[in-house]
Protein backbone atom coordinates (compact mmCIF):
# COMPACT_ATOMS: atom_id res chain seq x y z
CA UNK A 1 0.00 0.00 0.00
CA UNK A 2 1.28 3.63 -0.87
CA UNK A 3 3.00 5.02 2.20
CA UNK A 4 0.84 8.23 2.19
CA UNK A 5 -2.32 6.28 2.09
CA UNK A 6 -1.45 4.14 4.72
CA UNK A 7 -0.68 7.15 6.69
CA UNK A 8 -4.00 8.85 6.04
CA UNK A 9 -5.75 5.46 7.43
CA UNK A 10 -3.59 5.29 10.34
CA UNK A 11 -4.83 9.19 11.45
CA UNK A 12 -7.91 9.21 10.47
CA UNK A 13 -10.00 5.58 9.73
CA UNK A 14 -11.08 3.98 13.39
CA UNK A 15 -11.45 -0.14 13.43
CA UNK A 16 -14.44 -0.89 11.80
CA UNK A 17 -14.04 -4.21 12.84
CA UNK A 18 -17.77 -6.14 12.69
CA UNK A 19 -18.92 -3.77 10.18
CA UNK A 20 -19.96 -5.45 6.94
CA UNK A 21 -19.25 -3.19 3.93
CA UNK A 22 -20.60 -3.82 0.13
CA UNK A 23 -18.91 -1.36 -2.21
CA UNK A 24 -19.68 -1.52 -6.12
CA UNK A 25 -17.15 -1.60 -8.98
CA UNK A 26 -14.71 -2.11 -6.07
CA UNK A 27 -12.18 -3.98 -8.89
CA UNK A 28 -10.31 -0.95 -9.50
CA UNK A 29 -9.97 3.15 -8.94
CA UNK A 30 -11.71 4.66 -5.92
CA UNK A 31 -13.58 1.75 -5.25
CA UNK A 32 -10.53 -0.39 -5.15
CA UNK A 33 -8.56 2.28 -2.64
CA UNK A 34 -11.81 2.38 -0.50
CA UNK A 35 -12.43 -1.52 -0.14
CA UNK A 36 -8.40 -1.85 0.42
CA UNK A 37 -8.70 0.26 3.34
CA UNK A 38 -11.42 -1.12 4.97
CA UNK A 39 -10.34 -4.35 4.59
CA UNK A 40 -7.38 -2.86 6.33
CA UNK A 41 -8.77 -1.23 9.03
CA UNK A 42 -11.17 -4.55 10.15
CA UNK A 43 -14.29 -3.95 7.88
CA UNK A 44 -15.57 -7.54 6.22
CA UNK A 45 -15.74 -6.06 2.83
CA UNK A 46 -17.74 -7.29 -0.29
CA UNK A 47 -16.82 -5.72 -3.74
CA UNK A 48 -18.98 -6.55 -6.48
CA UNK A 49 -19.08 -6.33 -10.11
CA UNK A 50 -19.54 -7.87 -13.27
CA UNK A 51 -16.19 -9.29 -14.46
CA UNK A 52 -15.33 -12.16 -12.61
CA UNK A 53 -12.06 -12.29 -13.26
CA UNK A 54 -11.09 -8.66 -12.39
CA UNK A 55 -13.00 -9.24 -8.92
CA UNK A 56 -11.45 -12.17 -8.26
CA UNK A 57 -7.72 -10.19 -8.97
CA UNK A 58 -8.88 -7.63 -7.10
CA UNK A 59 -9.61 -9.65 -3.88
CA UNK A 60 -6.78 -11.97 -4.17
CA UNK A 61 -4.19 -8.12 -4.10
CA UNK A 62 -6.12 -7.02 -1.25
CA UNK A 63 -6.06 -10.23 1.11
CA UNK A 64 -1.98 -10.41 -0.32
CA UNK A 65 -1.90 -6.69 1.87
CA UNK A 66 -2.21 -8.10 5.63
CA UNK A 67 -5.83 -6.80 6.16
CA UNK A 68 -7.17 -7.41 9.51
CA UNK A 69 -10.92 -7.68 8.04
CA UNK A 70 -11.81 -9.59 5.37
CA UNK A 71 -12.31 -9.67 1.85
CA UNK A 72 -14.83 -11.76 -0.88
CA UNK A 73 -16.14 -11.42 -4.23
CA UNK A 74 -20.24 -10.28 -5.75
CA UNK A 75 -21.12 -10.56 -9.27
CA UNK A 76 -23.60 -7.84 -9.85
CA UNK A 77 -24.12 -6.09 -13.54
CA UNK A 78 -25.47 -2.40 -12.53
CA UNK A 79 -26.84 -2.26 -16.65
CA UNK A 80 -29.55 -5.65 -16.25
CA UNK A 81 -31.85 -5.07 -13.42
CA UNK A 82 -32.65 -9.04 -13.18
CA UNK A 83 -29.08 -9.33 -12.37
CA UNK A 84 -29.11 -6.66 -9.72
CA UNK A 85 -32.30 -8.94 -8.15
CA UNK A 86 -30.48 -11.85 -7.74
CA UNK A 87 -27.23 -10.17 -6.59
CA UNK A 88 -29.59 -8.68 -3.57
CA UNK A 89 -31.24 -11.81 -3.23
CA UNK A 90 -28.18 -13.80 -2.69
CA UNK A 91 -26.81 -11.39 -0.47
CA UNK A 92 -29.77 -11.35 2.06
CA UNK A 93 -29.28 -15.27 1.96
CA UNK A 94 -25.97 -15.16 3.15
CA UNK A 95 -25.16 -11.64 5.55
CA UNK A 96 -27.35 -10.88 8.30
CA UNK A 97 -26.59 -7.15 8.33
CA UNK A 98 -25.00 -4.56 6.06
CA UNK A 99 -23.40 -1.29 7.91
CA UNK A 100 -22.62 0.59 4.44
CA UNK A 101 -23.37 0.17 0.67
CA UNK A 102 -21.72 2.11 -1.46
CA UNK A 103 -22.51 2.87 -4.47
CA UNK A 104 -19.71 3.77 -6.30
CA UNK A 105 -19.40 1.61 -9.71
CA UNK A 106 -20.29 3.86 -12.71
CA UNK A 107 -19.51 4.87 -16.65
CA UNK A 108 -18.36 7.76 -17.73
CA UNK A 109 -18.78 9.05 -21.71
CA UNK A 110 -18.58 5.66 -23.33
CA UNK A 111 -19.74 5.64 -26.73
CA UNK A 112 -23.48 5.83 -27.13
CA UNK A 113 -25.29 2.28 -25.82
CA UNK A 114 -28.11 1.54 -23.42
CA UNK A 115 -28.80 -0.94 -20.49
CA UNK A 116 -29.88 -4.80 -21.13
CA UNK A 117 -33.85 -2.79 -20.09
CA UNK A 118 -33.18 -0.07 -22.36
CA UNK A 119 -32.14 3.01 -20.76
CA UNK A 120 -29.72 5.11 -21.44
CA UNK A 121 -26.08 3.50 -20.36
CA UNK A 122 -24.40 6.50 -18.27
CA UNK A 123 -28.25 6.51 -16.46
CA UNK A 124 -28.96 3.00 -16.38
CA UNK A 125 -26.15 2.20 -14.64
CA UNK A 126 -24.93 5.12 -12.49
CA UNK A 127 -28.21 5.81 -11.21
CA UNK A 128 -31.13 3.67 -11.82
CA UNK A 129 -28.88 0.41 -10.86
CA UNK A 130 -27.49 1.69 -7.84
CA UNK A 131 -31.64 2.49 -7.15
CA UNK A 132 -32.72 -0.66 -7.40
CA UNK A 133 -29.55 -2.41 -5.56
CA UNK A 134 -30.24 -0.11 -2.77
CA UNK A 135 -34.28 -0.42 -2.46
CA UNK A 136 -33.71 -4.14 -2.56
CA UNK A 137 -31.53 -4.32 0.00
CA UNK A 138 -33.06 -1.45 1.82
CA UNK A 139 -34.27 -3.99 4.31
CA UNK A 140 -31.20 -5.25 5.70
CA UNK A 141 -29.80 -1.69 6.24
CA UNK A 142 -32.87 -0.57 7.87
CA UNK A 143 -32.13 -3.71 10.21
CA UNK A 144 -28.46 -2.74 10.83
CA UNK A 145 -28.37 -0.13 13.12
CA UNK A 146 -26.57 3.16 12.14
CA UNK A 147 -26.41 1.95 8.29
CA UNK A 148 -24.95 4.19 5.97
CA UNK A 149 -26.00 4.73 1.59
CA UNK A 150 -22.59 6.59 0.13
CA UNK A 151 -23.59 7.17 -2.95
CA UNK A 152 -21.05 8.47 -5.92
CA UNK A 153 -21.56 11.89 -7.20
CA UNK A 154 -19.14 14.33 -8.94
CA UNK A 155 -18.98 18.07 -9.39
CA UNK A 156 -20.01 17.47 -12.70
CA UNK A 157 -23.63 17.03 -11.53
CA UNK A 158 -23.39 21.39 -11.24
CA UNK A 159 -25.20 22.87 -14.21
CA UNK A 160 -26.86 19.67 -15.54
CA UNK A 161 -30.77 19.10 -15.40
CA UNK A 162 -32.74 15.95 -15.30
CA UNK A 163 -34.23 15.65 -19.00
CA UNK A 164 -37.27 13.01 -18.56
CA UNK A 165 -37.77 12.84 -22.25
CA UNK A 166 -34.23 11.30 -22.74
CA UNK A 167 -33.71 8.36 -20.64
CA UNK A 168 -33.72 5.85 -22.97
CA UNK A 169 -31.59 7.46 -25.97
CA UNK A 170 -34.70 9.33 -27.52
CA UNK A 171 -32.53 12.49 -28.40
CA UNK A 172 -28.95 12.25 -30.32
CA UNK A 173 -26.46 11.13 -27.76
CA UNK A 174 -24.01 13.70 -26.25
CA UNK A 175 -21.73 12.02 -23.93
CA UNK A 176 -21.28 14.81 -21.40
CA UNK A 177 -24.70 15.83 -21.33
CA UNK A 178 -25.40 12.24 -20.27
CA UNK A 179 -22.83 12.07 -17.87
CA UNK A 180 -23.56 15.01 -15.96
CA UNK A 181 -27.50 14.03 -15.76
CA UNK A 182 -26.28 10.59 -14.03
CA UNK A 183 -24.53 12.53 -11.60
CA UNK A 184 -27.22 15.19 -10.86
CA UNK A 185 -29.31 12.18 -10.44
CA UNK A 186 -27.01 10.15 -7.98
CA UNK A 187 -26.86 13.33 -5.37
CA UNK A 188 -30.61 14.07 -6.01
CA UNK A 189 -31.03 10.37 -5.21
CA UNK A 190 -29.19 11.04 -2.01
CA UNK A 191 -30.90 13.86 -0.87
CA UNK A 192 -34.26 12.76 -1.37
CA UNK A 193 -33.09 9.13 0.34
CA UNK A 194 -32.02 11.01 3.41
CA UNK A 195 -36.10 12.80 3.05
CA UNK A 196 -37.64 9.37 3.22
CA UNK A 197 -35.12 8.28 5.89
CA UNK A 198 -36.07 10.93 8.01
CA UNK A 199 -39.96 10.41 7.48
CA UNK A 200 -40.53 6.97 8.10
CA UNK A 201 -37.64 7.25 11.14
CA UNK A 202 -35.43 4.28 10.01
CA UNK A 203 -31.58 4.65 11.05
CA UNK A 204 -29.88 4.35 7.79
CA UNK A 205 -27.74 7.55 6.67
CA UNK A 206 -28.02 8.77 3.34
CA UNK A 207 -24.53 10.82 2.10
CA UNK A 208 -23.02 11.60 -1.34
CA UNK A 209 -19.58 12.31 -2.00
CA UNK A 210 -16.92 12.77 -5.24
CA UNK A 211 -13.24 12.35 -5.62
CA UNK A 212 -12.41 15.31 -7.13
CA UNK A 213 -10.14 15.09 -10.25
CA UNK A 214 -8.61 11.57 -9.78
CA UNK A 215 -6.65 9.61 -12.47
CA UNK A 216 -8.53 6.20 -13.30
CA UNK A 217 -9.74 4.13 -15.76
CA UNK A 218 -13.14 5.65 -15.80
CA UNK A 219 -11.74 8.48 -17.99
CA UNK A 220 -10.95 5.58 -20.78
CA UNK A 221 -13.44 6.82 -23.54
CA UNK A 222 -12.76 10.40 -22.56
CA UNK A 223 -11.63 12.84 -25.44
CA UNK A 224 -8.17 13.60 -24.26
CA UNK A 225 -8.82 16.93 -25.38
CA UNK A 226 -11.18 17.76 -22.81
CA UNK A 227 -8.40 15.88 -20.38
CA UNK A 228 -5.37 17.99 -21.61
CA UNK A 229 -3.87 20.36 -19.23
CA UNK A 230 -5.63 18.99 -15.60
CA UNK A 231 -4.09 18.06 -12.92
CA UNK A 232 -5.37 14.50 -11.36
CA UNK A 233 -4.91 13.10 -7.97
CA UNK A 234 -3.65 9.84 -7.59
CA UNK A 235 -6.56 7.23 -6.77
CA UNK A 236 -6.18 6.58 -3.17
CA UNK A 237 -6.44 10.61 -2.61
CA UNK A 238 -9.20 10.39 -4.99
CA UNK A 239 -11.07 7.73 -2.33
CA UNK A 240 -10.55 9.63 0.74
CA UNK A 241 -13.97 11.27 0.53
CA UNK A 242 -15.60 8.06 0.05
CA UNK A 243 -13.75 6.75 3.29
CA UNK A 244 -15.33 9.73 5.16
CA UNK A 245 -18.41 9.35 4.08
CA UNK A 246 -18.33 5.80 4.94
CA UNK A 247 -17.01 6.13 8.10
CA UNK A 248 -16.73 9.79 9.65
CA UNK A 249 -19.01 12.16 11.35
CA UNK A 250 -21.88 13.21 9.10
CA UNK A 251 -25.53 14.03 9.20
CA UNK A 252 -28.16 13.03 5.92
CA UNK A 253 -27.36 14.52 2.63
CA UNK A 254 -24.06 15.67 3.39
CA UNK A 255 -21.92 15.43 0.54
CA UNK A 256 -17.67 15.45 0.62
CA UNK A 257 -15.45 15.93 -1.66
CA UNK A 258 -11.94 17.54 -2.52
CA UNK A 259 -10.83 20.92 -0.52
CA UNK A 260 -9.39 22.17 -3.41
CA UNK A 261 -9.92 25.11 -5.18
CA UNK A 262 -13.17 24.06 -7.05
CA UNK A 263 -12.86 21.09 -5.39
CA UNK A 264 -10.34 19.94 -7.62
CA UNK A 265 -8.02 18.24 -5.27
CA UNK A 266 -7.29 18.06 -1.85
CA UNK A 267 -8.46 16.12 1.37
CA UNK A 268 -11.80 15.88 2.72
CA UNK A 269 -14.38 18.50 3.44
CA UNK A 270 -18.24 19.00 2.92
CA UNK A 271 -18.61 20.48 -0.59
CA UNK A 272 -20.81 22.28 -2.74
CA UNK A 273 -24.32 21.31 -3.98
CA UNK A 274 -25.54 22.82 -7.14
CA UNK A 275 -29.37 24.35 -6.81
CA UNK A 276 -30.81 21.88 -9.50
CA UNK A 277 -30.06 19.03 -6.76
CA UNK A 278 -31.99 21.30 -4.37
CA UNK A 279 -35.09 21.13 -6.48
CA UNK A 280 -37.69 18.41 -4.64
CA UNK A 281 -40.28 18.59 -6.95
CA UNK A 282 -37.84 17.10 -9.80
CA UNK A 283 -36.37 14.58 -7.18
CA UNK A 284 -39.64 13.19 -6.22
CA UNK A 285 -40.51 12.99 -10.14
CA UNK A 286 -37.08 11.09 -10.22
CA UNK A 287 -37.56 8.64 -7.42
CA UNK A 288 -40.86 8.38 -9.54
CA UNK A 289 -39.17 7.55 -12.39
CA UNK A 290 -37.00 4.82 -10.83
CA UNK A 291 -39.57 2.93 -9.17
CA UNK A 292 -41.46 2.91 -12.52
CA UNK A 293 -38.27 1.63 -14.35
CA UNK A 294 -36.99 -0.86 -11.55
CA UNK A 295 -40.62 -2.19 -9.60
CA UNK A 296 -38.68 -1.20 -6.59
CA UNK A 297 -40.83 0.63 -4.25
CA UNK A 298 -38.59 2.07 -1.19
CA UNK A 299 -38.25 2.97 1.84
Amino acid sequence: MNSEFQNWIDANLQSQRGKTILVTGGNSGIGYHAALALAAVGADVIIAGRNAGKIDRAVHDIRAQGIEGSIESGIVDLANLQSVKGFANAFRDTHSHLDVLINNAGVMMPPAGTTDDGLESQFGINFVGHFALTGRLYDILKATSGSRVVTLSSIAHRGARIDFDNLKLEKPYDPRREYYQSKLADIMFTLELARRVKTKGDDVLSVACHPGFTKTELQRHVDPELLAGLTFMDTWQGSLPTLVAATGGATPGDYFGPDGPKEFGGFPALGLIDDAALDTAVAQRLWAVGEDLTGVVFP
